[in-house]
Order: structure tokens, then C-alpha cells, then sequence
């Protein structure tokens, strides 16, 4: 099979044809302020997106998911809470440490740093305990409304495996890549739309390559294929 040129347009239109998804699919969607989106996303680190929505659930009904009522909670509280998302130990402490921090620095509300300019913002938030490059990425496009392109291992799988980004780029070099690949309008349907394509078809084990609906753009799915 011969591969053809990949864009864009092609990957948002086969994608978007195939896929249809809801905000339970993706929990930090049903965040209401940056805030409870931070906290999500620090949950969702090393776990799945059920266990992700199983701690924020318990989360809000036990505590609330305020700077304020997170920093009064009880530690033990907080833990128990949370400890569907696995690390339960670890994040509470960071959760508890970024509650102070947003009190203290933000009186309480994390809207001011979206003000600033990207690349500044996103220093910020890395500055912050808990957040690395995906994180801040996440908080900026979801919460903030910036121009980035958050990368998480749906995410790189699937380019990689297109081609958009190079096996040897580190998490920046990608970032770049594939925000020079998307329109910036289009960087949080992308974002979305390839961690659902590497969740349903484009898999760490075994991948379903011949049912892709991209299958012809992509040499690693056609190598694939004949082999099987």
C-alpha cells in the first residue's frame, strides 16, 4: 500500500468522522475553575481517566475541591479521598502544598496567570509543585484558552507512529512540532481526538491498524499490517 501525505485537515476530518466522545471520557473536562482543572490533572498522573473521575467524585463530596476547603481538610481525609487515583500519598501532600501556594500567592484564584503571556504562564505553573511541562500545557489550553499543544502518551504514540513528531524528540521538541502541524484553533480538538484514536485503535499493545482510519497515511500501521 502506498503511503500518502499526511496534513492537517486529514487527521482532524478522519478522526472527527470516526470519533465520538463526551466529557465523561475525559474527567478534567468537567472541571469548573482552573483550580479543581489543576487538581484534576495532578490525579490523572500514572492512572486512568476511571480512576481519575472515581477520586474526583469523592473528592468533592468529602472535601470540595476549593483551595480553601483543601487547605482545612484533614491530611488523612484528603488521602482517603483521593486514593482511587493510585499515589494517593504523594499527591495529597502536592495537593495540599498548591492549596497554601494559590491562597497565598493567587488569593485564591489561578485566573491571573492566563493574563500573562504564554510562555511566561507557562513557567509559572512549572513553577508551581506537581505541574511539569504536560500539566501546564493542560491548565494553558483547557483553562487558559493559549495556544499549546499538551502531549501525553496517546498523544505521542499516535504522532510518532504518523510521523508528525520524530521517535528522538524529547517533550519539547514535540510540543513544537506539533503545534506547527495543527492550527492553533484546532490545538484542543487535536489534543482530544488523538488520545481517543490512541485509546480505541492506535494502542501501545497490539494496535488495530487495519480497521485505522489513517492506516494509508501511516507507514508504521501498513509495516504493521503485512506482518500480521
Amino acid at each position: 500500500m502506498r503511503i500518502k501525505r499526511l496534513s492537517s485537515n486529514i487527521v482532524l476530518k478522519k478522526l472527527e468522522d470516526e470519533i465520538r466522545f463526551d466529557d465523561k471520557d475525559f474527567p478534567v473536562l468537567s472541571s469548573k475553575t482552573p483550580f479543581e482543572l489543576l487538581i484534576a490533572t495532578i490525579l490523572s498522573q500514572n492512572t486512568s481517566d476511571k480512576n481519575t473521575a472515581k477520586s474526583l467524585k469523592k473528592l468533592r463530596e468529602r472535601i470540595g475541591i476549593t483551595p480553601e476547603k483543601i487547605l482545612r481538610a484533614d491530611l488523612k481525609v484528603l488521602k482517603s479521598a483521593i486514593r482511587s487515583s493510585g499515589l494517593y500519598n504523594v499527591k495529597a501532600t502536592v495537593i495540599k502544598k498548591l492549596a497554601k501556594i494559590v491562597i497565598e500567592k493567587y488569593g485564591g484564584r489561578l485566573e491571573q496567570i492566563f493574563e500573562k503571556p504564554l510562555e511566561e504562564a507557562r513557567s509559572e505553573l512549572m513553577s508551581l509543585p506537581g505541574v511539569g511541562p504536560k500539566t501546564a500545557d493542560v491548565m494553558l489550553l483547557f483553562a487558559g484558552g493559549k495556544p499549546t499543544f499538551p502531549i501525553d502518551t496517546h498523544v505521542s504514540r499516535v504522532s510518532r507512529r504518523l510521523g508528525i513528531v520524530d521517535e528522538k524528540d524529547d517533550y519539547e521538541e514535540a510540543r513544537v512540532k506539533l503545534m506547527k502541524f495543527f492550527p492553533p484553533k484546532y490545538y484542543l480538538k487535536a489534543h482530544l481526538l488523538l488520545i481517543e484514536h490512541g485509546r480505541r485503535t492506535c494502542k501501545a499493545k497490539n494496535p488495530l491498524c487495519r480497521n485505522c482510519v489513517l492506516l494509508k497515511y501511516c507507514s508504521f500501521g501498513q509495516l504493521l499490517s503485512k506482518k500480521l
